[in-house]
């Protein structure tokens, strides 16, 4: 009789004993990122973003006109609105405070039925509750209904119950908190960064007044039961924002260093019913770039939605019906296309929902179906009475996309040209290009680097396999003013399309890149940082997609190379060569005499007693370019993946990158001249 087969057991198992439940903010601190996306400088500062969202959706009911943001000692975050105040009554559900419950508990606030909120940012509820769970400290002030209420919390927990302090006559909510550096690491909040999100949201809501008070060098301690920090009189570096023209504004704000192709700002803000309303603004430019910003109850939706496609599809239809109309387009004409109108565009589109969905908690995207339908039937009509109101700006908008058609069809054909004389010509890929042997994109990586000499010396010390190397003559065309057909003339920025394998325009995939990883190495100079802005310049405006997705890179190549006797080292700050000698191995007398040349602490024919301690010799070299090392060297500083230092490329703001590229390549020189005056201070100029 054959024996029962014994199955085998299965190690871990999955049953009930499988499953974590996390109460209260648990699941915030175990899992961060689905919260605020990321623990890195975008989360840290989303917290106070979060924070603000909450005074803001305040204003925007109209019950609050002032809010203050200060930064405090220890990167402490101050949050002050003069609204209603987080109610502080018992809740039913709970059985204890209304505050309590909303920094406490996800999902509870007064953005999810009933009247509290007719138009919210905030729709998950969960802004305040996630900042107290990624805190060490939060404190809560309340003014409300003639009384001082406040609050505790550590790491999403309360410290004792809530507390009425005193009696008041203000109304309002005060939020101090302090990012959690077991959550977050060492970060500190960029005061700039903040500012530029602040003054945009002043724009979204008129008669808001939006202040930014850094008083991190302040140490004089807030008095218990301080309202603005700004009645202390205390000497702190501040920004403060108001404007009643809303998104007017704030298309005038973008415009200013750019030149108008028409006259009159096309505005319009119309409610589409009791909660809902849509404003648009926008304006026309002598320039080939765009700039679309989007929101969606005041939260920047930088990846778009419905709400941005509603409003490209309308541009384009409106327009293409005013030029045929006006007989400026024959029918037999093609019709212009998305791309054809957002040419030289910058335009805010803004729309107000009471029911709102968003694609994450970031809130990124827009995902509310409606929006689309409402911001079109808005836009459309608005628009077409602006054109037929003002023919002079109409005909000038008209031509300045009848431009952009014909740079469309010119810059085709030209980059046909350079695609089919890659593939039938034999120019797969260029000839200067010294390609990696491996196919694999994922460990493929490619070196851009400035001039022959240079381009020589990685080629030989280079890892064949997975490295490649392009050197680029010279200084590349600035393309910011420039179009894709007179790009494409330029035989280095052929060259560099080629080798990257996307293509360019509409035809660009990013899914052909050859390298996941582009590294500018180029000169330590001011000749290697305009190259290097030059090749920047072109990645922003026309391969955006590899800067976001991480693909882009600097290298940093040493400035000394440090010899001690036998022992070499390479320093690549001026500080870290003066680190390295330390007092203990050059007299600071010395330290200059030491650059270029030996230099030795024992005199010949001093008497033995007088000498000093023998030292080891020390030669120091300046290095001004790469192609003065040699490959070994530059091998083992800038190539080799296990000690080089590499600089990731990204976009922290992308309006406030437009502007700087706008000021500093485009063909405002008062603009640029203004610039560089006001930042002459910040520049590391070696000379």
């Amino acid at each position: 009789m054959a024996k029962e087969e014994k199955k085998p057991e299965k190690k871990g198992g999955y049953n009930a004993e499988s499953i974590s439940v996390l109460e209260g903010l648990e699941p915030v601190r175990k899992r961060p990122g689905m919260y605020i996306g990321t623990t890195g400088p975008d989360g840290f500062h989303h917290l106070v973003t979060e924070i603000f969202d909450n005074s803001r959706d305040e204003a925007m009911g109209g019950f609050a006109n002032n809010i203050e943001i200060v930064l405090l000692s220890e990167n402490r975050v101050r949050v002050v609105d003069n609204g209603r105040g987080i109610p502080v009554d018992i809740h039913k559900q709970t059985k204890v405070s209304a505050l309590e419950t909303i920094m406490t508990t996800l999902h509870a606030g007064g953005k999810f039925g009933g009247d509290g909120y007719k138009v919210s940012g905030g729709l998950h509820g969960v802004g305040a509750s996630v900042v107290n769970a990624l805190s060490i400290y939060v404190k809560a002030e309340i003014h409300k209904d003639g009384g001082y209420y406040m609050q505790e919390y550590k790491q999403g927990k309360k410290k004792a119950a809530v507390k009425k302090l005193g009696t008041s006559k203000l109304s309002g909510t005060i939020i101090t908190f302090e990012p959690d550096e077991e959550i977050f690491g060492k970060q500190t909040f960029e005061f700039a960064r903040i500012v530029s999100h602040m003054r945009q949201q002043a724009y979204l809501v008129k008669g808001l007044r939006v202040s930014v008070i850094d008083a991190r060098a302040v140490t004089k301690e807030i008095p218990e039961g301080t309202f603005y920090f700004a009645d202390l009189g205390l000497d702190a570096s501040s920004q403060t924002f108001y404007f009643e023209g809303g998104i007017l504004s704030m298309v005038k704000f973008y415009n200013q260093t750019l030149k108008p192709i028409h006259k009159n700002i096309f505005y319009i803000e119309k409610p589409t019913n009791e909660y809902e309303s849509v404003e648009v603004s926008l304006q026309y430019v002598d320039d080939i770039t765009s700039r679309i910003l989007a929101f969606a109850n005041n939260i920047y939706t930088s990846e778009g939605g419905t709400h941005l496609t509603g409003f490209k599809t309308a541009l384009t239809r409106t327009l293409n019906a005013y030029a045929r109309k006006n007989n400026i387009v024959k029918d037999n004409d093609d019709n212009f296309t998305g791309e054809d109108v957002l040419e030289g565009l910058t335009a805010v589109v803004s729309i107000k929902l009471r029911e709102i969905q968003f694609e994450g908690q970031t809130k990124s995207k827009l995902g509310t179906v409606e929006a689309r339908g409402a911001v079109e039937t808005v836009f459309s009509e608005g628009f077409n009475y602006f054109l037929e109101e003002n023919p002079d700006d109409a005909r000038s908008i008209i031509n300045k996309v009848l431009l952009a058609v014909k740079a469309r069809k010119a810059a085709k054909a030209a980059k046909d040209s350079v695609l089919r004389k890659g593939a039938l010509e034999g120019m797969t890929l260029p000839g200067k290009l010294a390609d990696c042997q491996s196919k694999d994109a994922s460990e493929s990586e490619i070196f851009i680097v400035e001039g022959d000499s240079a381009g020589g010396t990685a080629k030989s010390g280079r890892d064949r396999r997975i490295q490649a190397v392009l050197p680029l003559r010279g200084k590349i065309l600035n393309i910011e003013r420039a179009r894709l057909d007179r790009m494409l003339e330029s035989e280095q920025i052929k060259n560099l399309v080629v080798a990257m394998g996307t293509a360019i325009g509409d035809t660009f995939d990013i899914t052909k890149l050859r390298y996941h990883k582009i590294i500018l190495a180029t000169d330590a100079d001011v000749d290697g940082a305009h190259i290097r802005t030059l090749i920047l310049t072109l990645l922003y405006r026309f391969f955006r997609p590899l800067i976001d997705g991480g693909f882009v890179y600097i290298a940093q190549p040493p400035l000394y190379k440090i010899k001690r006797g036998k022992e070499i080292f390479y320093a690549f700050t001026d500080e870290e060569k003066n680190q390295k000698l330390g007092k203990d191995v050059l007299p600071e007398d010395m330290m200059e005499e030491a650059v270029g040349e030996e230099v030795a602490d024992n005199v010949e024919g001093e008497p033995e007693k007088s000498k000093k301690p023998k030292r080891d010799k020390i030669s120091i070299q300046r290095y001004k370019g790469l192609g003065e090392m040699n490959s070994e060297e530059l091998w083992e500083t800038t190539m080799d993946p296990n000690k080089r230092i590499l600089k990731q490329v990204h976009v922290a703001d992308g309006a406030a990158a437009d502007k700087v590229f706008e000021i500093l390549m485009g063909t405002d020189v008062p603009a640029r001249k203004s610039f560089i005056q006001s930042n002459a201070k910040k520049a590391t100029i070696d000379i």
